[in-house]
This record gives structure tokens, sequence and C-alpha cells, in this order.
């Protein structure tokens, strides 16, 4: 005998039902509203809520090509499986793709590029698969020899955005869905106002981004809380979810972890918190009279970029040349992301160099 049913029965009265069906017993109480549902109920409410959001904000159109960023971790899996069910049950039209990016970390990336090949079978979705060493000439394992554990995440972070729309160009898609979900997108708000990005606050919690680029990004996953993910697979009755659990063992230090951690105790005092981090990010307004910066392209590899190289060309360059830690933090005035490289020598002097491997070229 459970325990609510105990004590329904000690207090005299019939045993609690779901509070959606009325007609059989919770199993669960819902992260995000509190509710107690059953099985059945939360399966139900979970795919209905995403697919509210992909036709509330219009995030595709019948015919489109659509890559799936598959790391083969939960969020993605997920959201391979949910897109594809909604796609046949709700006639989307979409061709979907999975689009894995090897950053090259052993033990880690290795392993659960195994699963994302696994779910390319089982959900009979074509595969592409790039690597940060075709792309850059770099692994992270290599990258996190020379830099070590303290500013790795901000070159793997921006490598992989622009490898994932590298191989969007190659797929040749109209759109690239993205398995962040409501925590993510709380945590990215608290983030960009701790470092005063004016910039990226004021689209971070965008459904759809990029959409005056080549490849839009949609965020399906927008109001969808993590810990629900994580209750998904064992309410799916269709499927044993098949994904990757494990964090990635150059992780444990980002920055992001702090305000992930933080997120949690606001989620634990106040389930809603999540959802109105988001809506107080949707509701900031930038002064007219704020300077914001001016997408352009980058000189050397053609990519966005609101300076003269863009963040993974600075990179680049830093890590050929041995000085990996050139690219790091925000770039002021004509400093390395102006365009204008130098040097550095012991003698405190510098001289310009000439320019590195460009940066991920490839033909489309």
């Amino acid at each position: 005998m459970e325990r609510g049913e105990a004590k329904s029965k000690k207090a005299g009265g019939p045993p609690r039902l779901c509070c959606i069906c009325n007609e059989r017993r919770p199993v669960l109480k819902r992260p995000k509203t509190l509710q107690q549902i059953c099985r059945e109920c939360f399966y139900e409410v979970f795919e209905e809520e995403i697919h509210q959001a992909i036709v509330n904000n219009g995030l595709f159109k019948s015919g489109e090509r659509v890559a799936i960023g598959a790391s083969g971790g939960k969020d993605s899996t997920v959201l391979a499986y949910v897109l594809s069910e909604l796609n046949r049950r709700y006639s989307y039209g979409l061709d979907l793709f999975l689009l894995s990016i090897d950053e090259g970390i052993t033990g880690y990336r290795d392993d659960s590029l195994e699963t994302v090949k696994r779910n390319e079978l089982q959900y009979g979705l074509p595969l592409q698969i790039l690597s940060y060493k075709d792309l850059y000439g770099w692994t992270m394992d290599d990258i996190v020899k020379m830099i070590g554990l303290k500013n790795n995440c901000t070159f793997c972070g921006v490598f992989r955005r622009q490898a994932l729309d590298r191989g969007a160009a190659l797929l040749k898609v109209d759109k690239l869905v993205t398995g962040h979900n409501a925590d993510d997108i709380a945590e990215t708000v608290l983030l960009n106002i701790l470092r005063g990005d004016i910039a990226r606050l004021s689209r971070c919690t965008s459904i759809t981004t990029g959409e005056d680029g080549p490849i839009p990004r949609c965020k399906p996953f927008k109001y969808t809380y993590e810990k629900e993910i994580v209750i998904y697979p064992f309410c799916c009755f269709k499927s044993s979810l098949d994904y990757f659990s494990t964090e990635c063992i150059y992780s444990p230090n980002a920055y992001r972890g702090f305000a992930r951690e933080f997120i949690k105790d606001l989620e634990r005092l106040r389930p809603r918190a999540i959802l109105d981090i988001i809506k107080s990010g949707e509701d900031f307004r930038i002064a007219t009279t704020t300077k914001m910066p001016e997408q352009g392209t980058c000189e050397r590899c053609g990519y966005i970029s609101s300076q003269k190289w863009c963040k993974a060309c600075v990179l680049l360059d830093g890590l050929n040349r041995g000085l990996p830690k050139m690219g790091i933090g925000r770039a002021r005035g004509g400093g390395v992301n102006g365009g204008d490289h130098k040097k550095e020598t012991k003698a405190g002097s510098t001289v310009k160099t000439l320019e590195s491997k460009q940066c991920g070229s490839l033909d489309f």
C-alpha cells in the first residue's frame, strides 16, 4: 500500500485521483505545476505543451528541412523522439535530420556518439557528424592540455556553435533545433545580467534566433522544465529512450554551473521561478540610446561576427600561435577582435604576425 493511499484510507476517503483525468491514481507530482497526475496524463500533457509551443510560435513550415542538434544526452534525445512523433502525429511535413558535433573528448563524446548512432537507427533519421579536428585542426583534449580547465568551456562553446551552423549548411536545412530547456534559458538570462551583456540579454529568451541569418535556430523546449525531460523517458510507453547521461569531464568548473545551482535553489523554493525569470528576460527593453554591436561577417572565414574576426578565428589563432589565452574575455576597442593581431614577446614588446589557418573552412 502506497503512502498516499494509506493516508486516504486512514481519513476514511477514497484514494486520490489524477487531477487531470480524475480516473487513474497519480504517480508523480509534476515539477512545473506541482499537480499530482498519472503517468498517462503526464505523457500527454508533456507532448501537447511542446506541440502548442511549436504551433503558437510558428516554428516550422510544411516541407522544411530541419536539423536536430544531437549530443546523445537526455535533452537532445527526448527532443529527437518527441519532434519525430509530433511530426508524424500532426503532419508537420518536416524532413528531419540528426546533426552531431564530435568535440574530441575521449571517454565522453566518443561514447555519447555511439548513442546518437543508435538513435539514427531507432528513429530512422539521417545522421551527420562533424568534428572539431576536421573543422579546426584541434580536439578539446588538445585544447585542455594547452589551456587547462579554467577557460576550456569558452573554446568549446564558441567552436560548437559555429560547427553546428556549418553542419546545418552542409545538410542544406532551413532550421536548426536544439534541446535548450527552460532551465537553460533561465540560467542564460541570469548569466547575461551578471556579465552585463546587453546584446545577448536582448535575444537569449527568443524561441527562434538568427532569423536574419542563413539558418534560424529554434528551441521547442523553451517552456519545458529539465526535471520533466528527465521524467519523460520513464513515462514513454512506445519506446525505451536510449540516451547518454554522463556529464562532460571538462565542465565541473564552468561558470554556468554556479548559475545552475542558484536556479535549482530557486526552483526548490518556488517552481514557478524558472518561468518568471524567462518572462523577466522577455520584458527587458533596451534603451534606444544604447549602442548595440553591428552584425557583419568575419574577414577570415565568412562567419557571422560583430568584429573583423569572429571569436572562433581569434581563439584558433591564439591556439595556433601558442597564445591560447589571447582570445579570452571581451574585446575592447581595436584589440584581438579588431583584426590587428599582435604577438606578445618575453620582453613585453609586440610584433605583428601572419594569419594562421582559417577556422573551419568548408566547401558548402
